[in-house]
């Protein structure tokens, strides 16, 4: 895998966290194993880490990287935080903002004394030499709340984007820029893209539809984004049936079951030929993110990465 980003001309390498292992530790890995690629977290969220010890973890990745590691943070979504976790999803933009606060002057300064919204910590002191400059910021976000990230980060982070839904979260980054004195062209907009390494394009559309029917399934403020993009009634045909098995602790089978054709159709996944569009759009950063399960995972996965390469 290094060799390939090496060879294949990948600026970043991004790592997601839900159910697998633990994003600092891998990216700690990486940043060891490396020594031009950029690498980033998308995203760690703001809920399941005390935010001093998102502040630890990321001047920990910095100092192993020197200075390469981008922090991605956002609030994730209520069905992880609080059924997965245990922890009340209350308040996620101010204690996104807390956190941003917190995390800044815990790694500029080694030591931070903070009272926010939602989060005050009296006095804490890294006790370390790992402080060090301002931290490369992004914030996850939807096209709808890119205006707020806008205000508070160095960068935007979206997922599942269509050149359309990208040109929307560049205005609002703009307008969230502006409220905060800051220039629009301070704050670029990267997107994960989803896409699957299959020659035939049926193969990877089919490829693709676990990770929709996931998407649409579980996580209502996503559902919510592509239901005002897309034709209304697949949409919500599929968030009904897809919730109702949820409701049954039918995970696999819901997973496996979506049948969202306008949202395929909607978000294009050949990602090399549709580069120039997402980039005249406003993205700055298309971010490939291979979806690939079974038995030859890996093998999709880098077909997708060889595929979308620069």
């Amino acid at each position: 895998m290094r060799q390939a980003c090496r060879t294949l001309g990948y600026e970043s390498a991004w790592v997601a966290e839900g159910h697998g292992g633990d994003q600092f530790a891998v990216l700690g890995a990486c940043a060891v194993a490396t020594r031009r690629i950029r690498l980033g977290t998308s995203i760690s969220s703001v809920f399941v880490r005390s935010a001093p010890t998102i502040g630890m973890a990321a001047a920990t990745v910095d100092q192993l990287a020197d200075g390469r590691f981008i922090l991605g943070l956002g609030g994730s979504h209520r069905v992880q935080v609080e059924p997965e976790h245990g922890i009340p999803f209350v308040q996620p933009t101010a204690r996104l903002r807390d956190t941003i606060a917190i995390v800044r002057a815990l790694v500029q300064n080694g030591l931070v004394s903070y009272r926010g919204e939602i989060i005050t910590i009296e006095r804490f002191d890294l006790c370390s030499d790992r402080c060090g400059p301002d931290p490369d910021l992004r914030c996850r976000a939807v096209p709808s709340d890119a205006g707020d990230r806008g205000e508070l980060a160095d960068g935007v982070l979206l997922t599942w984007p269509t050149p359309g839904t990208i040109a929307r979260a560049v205005e609002h980054v703009a307008l969230g820029a502006r409220r905060a004195g800051r220039a629009a062209t301070a704050i670029d907009v990267a997107s994960l893209i989803p896409c699957a390494g299959r020659e035939d394009r049926g193969r990877a559309r089919d490829a693709l539809r676990p990770a929709v029917g996931l998407y649409a399934g579980f996580f209502p403020r996503t559902t919510g984004c592509w239901r005002r993009r897309a034709s209304a009634t697949p949409c919500a045909t599929s968030r009904r049936r897809l919730t109702a098995a949820a409701a049954t602790r039918q995970r696999r089978r819901c997973r496996m079951s979506s049948s969202t054709p306008s949202l395929l159709r909607a978000h294009p996944r050949r990602v090399a030929s549709a580069s120039d569009a997402y980039r005249r759009a406003g993205l700055a950063l298309p971010i490939v993110s291979p979806r690939a399960s079974g038995a030859d995972a890996l093998a999709m996965a880098m077909a997708a990465i060889r595929a979308c390469a620069p």
